[in-house]
């Protein structure tokens, strides 16, 4: 029966990392139709949410009482850290390719160790040094090896993915106690609805609304898929597999995540890497791998 749950945890994280993987391709072919990053996030977000309002709904998860600091951590969460994350990852996407977007995506828990350190005063060990000192040095031949995309649009995007990922960083860190607070799946649904209110704030304040009435057909479609499959569907999984297998476990088999957004770049947008660029990524992975394989704070 363990050895069931445990495989059974492993196929949720694996199929969460795969839909996961997708976002970035789905988002860079509804860019080619024209439209803005701020549309697209909206419209994922507009797809996404019933699915988690139903969730909250059919939840009955035990929280604990609820003092007012709470409810501004929760605010905090959906604003800063989902919010932040998303628009500013979707508009990085705009000047970088999704392959590039996805490996300076997956150094979050680079970055949550560093929030960690600086908020919590936890020490950093020494594997977690090294660890972190791979993963930069693979992000640093990524660049170098960059022969497809003008400078200017290369540093704009990663800067702007890189902010999205420190968000998303201080979204994990801060979670952690508000999860025990709310329950996992009411914190996750009531953080996405908070972000989704910002992003149709932010469209409302910055596009007509007859806007969605001159959108391709193509890009309806990308994005209900974008807001189930990569949004709502992956973030269940995710629950589920970290529930049996654990955040560490779950973080080793989401490694893959990177692999997988590589070869659908590939696939789709005929996006290559050049062979500095692919050890630089191998680096990447293999760093952080390293700091999810054990306890990265002493």
């Amino acid at each position: 029966m363990q050895s069931k749950t445990y495989l059974t945890g492993v196929i949720c994280v694996l199929i969460s990392a795969i839909l996961f993987s997708a976002k970035s391709v789905l988002v860079k072919l509804a860019y080619q139709y024209s439209v803005d990053s701020v549309t697209v996030l909206t419209l994922r977000m507009a797809f996404a949410l019933p699915f988690f309002l139903v969730l909250l709904y059919v939840s009955h998860e035990p929280s604990k009482p609820l003092v007012r600091k709470d409810y501004w951590g929760l605010l905090a969460a959906g604003v800063v850290g989902y919010y932040g994350a998303s628009i500013f990852d979707f508009w990085g996407m705009e000047f970088i390719s999704a392959s590039l977007e996805r490996l300076i995506l997956f150094m979050y828990p680079t970055l949550t160790v560093f929030l960690s350190a600086l908020f919590f005063k936890t020490v950093i060990s020494r594997q977690t040094w090294l660890a972190i000192v791979i993963s930069y040095s693979g992000m640093m031949f990524v660049f170098v090896g960059n022969e497809q995309q003008e400078s200017t649009h290369l540093i704009l995007g990663s800067v702007l993915v890189f902010a999205g990922a420190l968000a998303y960083a201080g979204y994990l860190v801060g979670s952690g106690v508000l999860i025990q607070r709310f329950g996992a799946i009411r914190f996750t649904a009531l953080a996405l609805s908070i972000a989704s209110l910002c992003c149709f704030l932010q469209f409302a304040l910055s596009h007509p609304l007859n806007t969605l009435t001159t959108l391709a057909k193509p890009v309806w479609l990308i994005c209900a898929a974008l807001g189930f499959f990569c949004t709502f569907l992956p973030a269940t999984l995710l629950t589920q597999g970290i529930r049996r297998i654990g955040a560490p476990q779950s973080a080793l088999v989401s490694a893959i995540s990177p692999v997988i957004t590589l070869a659908l770049g590939a696939w789709l947008l005929d996006e290559f890497l050049t062979n500095w660029q692919i050890f630089g990524a191998c680096l990447v992975l293999f760093g952080v791998v390293l700091i999810s394989y054990k306890p990265t704070l002493e």
